[in-house]
């Protein structure tokens, strides 16, 4: 329903985080700005993970958020950018809080004797 709303609707940051709450793919018809939002973005994830494919330039860009949706939902790392799942201390602060992380470290942490140690 965003898709048909005015520009202040779409605008509106509380009616967008309702509306990817009901339907992650709203995000592609809110205001630019909102796209960009933290919180938008963390909903989005939270509901869609597949999504993080139009984040992953936001999500390397802020690490924050990018650990506070991984811990929330490990599943999340599996749609995340290779630069980011080869991020080493990225992935050790997300494996520490949660083990099952590991699968989805990049291949070449999987190779690291120090960084499985």
């Amino acid at each position: 329903a965003l898709s048909f709303a005015s520009r202040p609707l779409k605008a509106d940051r509380e009616l967008v985080l309702e509306a990817v709450r009901q339907n992650s793919y709203a995000l592609w018809f809110a205001a630019k700005p909102l796209q960009a939002d933290r919180e938008v973005l963390q909903e989005v994830l939270l509901h869609e993970s597949s999504s993080i494919d139009y984040a992953a330039e936001l999500l390397n860009a802020d690490r924050g958020l990018s650990l506070e949706t991984a811990r929330l939902d490990v599943m999340v790392l599996a749609f995340a950018p290779e630069s980011l799942r080869a991020n080493r201390e990225f992935m050790l602060e997300v494996v520490r809080e949660n083990g099952k992380a590991l699968q989805y470290a990049a291949e070449l942490l999987k190779a690291d004797r120090t960084f499985i140690l």
